[in-house]
């Protein structure tokens, strides 16, 4: 069946999840759903406290058993340790069927492979996949579907009762003997747990694993003791100096740079761009860089920002400490200066659920006046890609891209032409994850194209000298320098679905068809 992105949707899959194909961004609009709550073991006795001995312990307390859903988030990035601990404990127990309910998997959960190939792990639910495991899923290893959702997806599924927890592993940097937990204040600090706090509301339960137990009480609590179950402490929960990896580093290429500066002309003749505008970018390094281009011209017409929000880096923390910023909203710390800023009164935390999730009474992002997106693939349609790679494997998440997408007021995507040797800018995407309906700007180092629904933009831009053309036009360049790519050879398996944040069918990832 065919969604409203164009992308035929089979039958099997909707059958098997009894889910609609995606039918617009606002299709849901003014729904009306019951919130679903979990089993809840009341606690009456008096003092004592939660400590339990081990990994394995705690398993065995929590009643683990073949089937069941276990939930994980992913603050630390490629320095987590939790996800492999438990899922070590749950193998050597000889239990299968594991569906992971995690907020992100990466390159750090690769030891899962082995979990996935012997049936212990049978279905994996994230925002996204990295690494081995991502190849192993698009390889056809993986009993079950991957199901990617976006971080405000998640929140729904599990608000909603699509998705049931039944153990919650909580990977907190200070933690008390009754399960207050904080981000900070540790030796392995993270700075927000706002993934995990959603499976400490819904989780049937929930477990603090810490490397630093704090006395009673450790407040103000991030995560509170009426949620928590059980406390473990083990010797190291993360490595804070791997959360600002990959993606999330500052930039010295030159056409990132200037895509940032294209982007920062773009963001400051518009409309919105004014006292008490709002703004998110992500963590690619032309976004980063484009945070520091804003600021300076800031500081030029001395005009503030309102709030920021979303993951956050440096550069967004510095508005802060330079008094650019009424306050910053945190999801995430992407760097240490992220992480020691959260100690600052007008840094807040929030949840997922606050941030992004589109089933709840209004959420952060539809304030936002921008958003600064990377993408790996945008097409004529101005669809984007953000999970699935060239080579047709999952390499990639969907963070908050398509929440935020839909929320912002001016949705900007950087994205260098070419990927290497491939056109980022092509005839259709390899898989949709962030519908073109919520993309308002493409920014490339060859140019800048604006979406031709959003007329009010292409107007205020008449005047500004910027390399403006079509999408089209920014594809017949790509394609006369790398040639046209090849579209990716796929089974007819899928592997994945790729859920919009309303829960809906976006697309779907077939298995990749092996070489000769």
């Amino acid at each position: 069946m065919l969604n409203n992105v164009g992308r035929d949707i089979p039958e099997e899959v909707i059958e098997t999840t009894k889910k609609e194909v995606f039918k617009g961004v606002r299709y849901y609009d003014g729904h009306v759903y019951e919130k679903k709550g979990p089993e809840t073991k009341c606690v009456i006795r008096s003092g004592g406290d939660k400590l339990v001995a081990g990994i394995r312990d705690v398993l065995l307390k929590c009643g683990i058993k073949d089937g069941m859903t276990l939930s994980f988030h992913h603050h630390f990035r490629d320095g987590d340790y939790i996800v492999n601990m438990v899922m070590k404990e749950v193998h050597e127990l000889g239990i299968k069927d594991i569906t992971i309910c995690a907020s992100s998997l990466g390159k750090a959960h690769d030891p899962l492979c082995d979990y996935i190939e012997d049936g212990t792990i049978t279905q994996i639910q994230s925002s996204g996949v990295r690494g081995r495991v991502g190849q192993a899923i698009s390889e056809g290893k993986l009993k079950g579907y991957a199901i990617m959702r976006s971080h405000g997806g998640r929140v729904r599924a599990i608000e909603s009762g699509e998705v049931k927890i039944d153990i919650a592993f909580i990977g907190a940097p200070t933690c008390d003997d009754y399960g207050n937990c904080r981000g900070i204040g540790g030796v392995s600090n993270c700075g927000v747990l706002s993934y995990s706090m959603v499976d400490g509301d819904y989780a049937d339960k929930v477990v603090a694993i810490t490397d630093c137990l704090v006395p009673f009480p450790n407040f103000p609590a991030h995560i509170s003791m009426t949620k928590v179950d059980y406390v473990v402490e083990v010797e190291a929960i993360g490595n804070p100096e791997k959360i600002a990896t990959g993606a999330a580093k500052p930039t010295t290429d030159m056409r990132k740079l200037m895509m940032a500066d294209y982007c920062t002309q773009f963001v400051i003749n518009t409309p919105y761009f004014k006292d008490g505008f709002s703004y998110q970018t992500g963590v690619g390094g032309a976004s980063i860089a484009s945070t520091i281009s804003l600021a300076k011209v800031m500081k030029e017409r001395n005009i503030r920002m309102g709030f920021g929000v979303g993951g956050l880096t440096k550069p967004m923390c510095d508005l802060l400490l330079n008094n650019q910023v009424d306050c910053l909203l945190d999801t995430q710390d992407f760097d240490l200066d992220a992480v020691k800023s959260v100690q600052n009164m007008k840094h807040f935390r929030i949840s997922a659920s606050e941030y992004a999730n589109p089933f709840n009474k209004g959420a952060i992002v539809n304030k936002l006046d921008f958003v600064i997106l990377a993408t790996l693939e945008v097409d004529v349609n101005f669809n984007c890609n953000v999970v699935v790679g060239s080579d047709g494997v999952i390499t990639g998440a969907q963070g908050g891209h398509p929440d935020t997408a839909a929320g912002a007021r001016c949705t900007v995507v950087l994205t260098p032409l070419l990927q290497g040797r491939t056109p980022a800018v092509c005839n259709e995407v390899t898989t949709v994850t962030t519908p073109g309906e919520s993309i308002d700007v493409v920014i490339t180092d060859y140019g800048i194209a604006i979406n031709p629904a959003r007329q009010d933009l292409i107007d205020c831009m008449k005047e500004v000298k910027l390399p403006f053309k079509t999408i089209e036009e920014l594809r017949d360049i790509a394609f006369s320098i790398a040639g046209e790519p090849k579209k990716v050879a796929f089974e007819d398996r899928v592997v994945g679905i790729i859920e919009s944040r309303d829960g809906t069918i976006m697309d779907v990832v077939r298995q990749v068809k092996k070489r000769a």
